[in-house]
């Protein structure tokens, strides 16, 4: 599967703000948006992957289960994105990190955790300013993923995954332990849009075949989009539009 295939979904207040915050974080991006008012940030590299931005109501209630992980080239361009985040509008963020761990723990302006991690780290050395999607999540569900995207795993570790696109761009992780489910509706949440061409049942089945689980269908301007679980319970869309 192309990169296209595989993107991320916000839920945001000010989706157009978050998308813009996001870009200035990473270096870069183009923000494109639509008559329901989502938006969309495409990658500035190849590889890269697309984050779309939706319009939600709802106040951040919890810990998200997945976060960004952005890279730094030296001690002096974390301090620098650091400085440039806080200076948006984020804040600093304790999820109980330890003062001599190297990375930095922030919140974006409507509350997202996300690290920026410190130079030389070599799991990440490569991926881009967006090194990877880090979720919590079961070995099973990075099998999963690794299956349904067709990208190889490059991590599989005591009881942690992660897997990566051959085009390149950022690695999504898993750390071992399942998400939690049903507490709240999840702002973060993969999407998936079957290639041009493809049928969407027939795409649903497949996914069902590799372990998800068919939850609802919503209906959206101009069609639909199935709602789906993966192996641990978490929330995605295959979108039919």
């Amino acid at each position: 599967m192309t990169n296209d295939y595989l993107a991320l979904s916000f839920a945001a207040k000010s989706p157009e703000r978050l998308g813009r915050f996001l870009a200035e974080i990473l270096g870069g991006g183009a923000l494109v948006a639509d008559s329901r008012g989502e938006v969309e940030l495409l990658p500035a590299s190849p590889g890269g992957l697309v984050v779309r931005f939706r319009p939600w109501r709802e106040r951040k209630r919890e810990r998200n289960s997945l976060h960004f992980d952005v890279t730094s080239d030296s001690l002096t361009d974390q301090r620098r994105i650091v400085s440039l985040a806080l200076t948006l509008g984020a804040r600093p963020y304790d999820v109980g990190q330890r003062p001599e761990e190297g990375h930095v723990v922030l919140a974006d302006l409507e509350g997202n955790e996300f690290c920026v991690i410190e130079p030389g780290n070599q799991f990440l050395a490569g991926c881009g300013p967006l090194g990877a999607l880090a979720c919590d999540g079961s070995r099973e569900v990075g099998v999963f993923w690794s299956s349904v995207t067709g990208w190889p795993l490059v991590w599989d570790q005591n009881e942690e995954t992660a897997i990566r696109s051959p085009l390149g761009g950022p690695k999504i992780s898993w750390g071992g332990d399942r998400a939690k489910t049903g507490v709240a509706p999840p702002r973060l949440r993969f999407e998936l849009t079957p290639p041009s061409g493809s049928e969407w049942p027939a795409e649903v089945a497949r996914l069902i075949a590799l372990g998800a689980t068919r939850v609802d269908d919503e209906r959206v301007a101009g069609g639909r989009r199935v709602v789906m679980a993966d192996p641990d319970g978490q929330i995605f869309h295959v979108l039919t539009v």
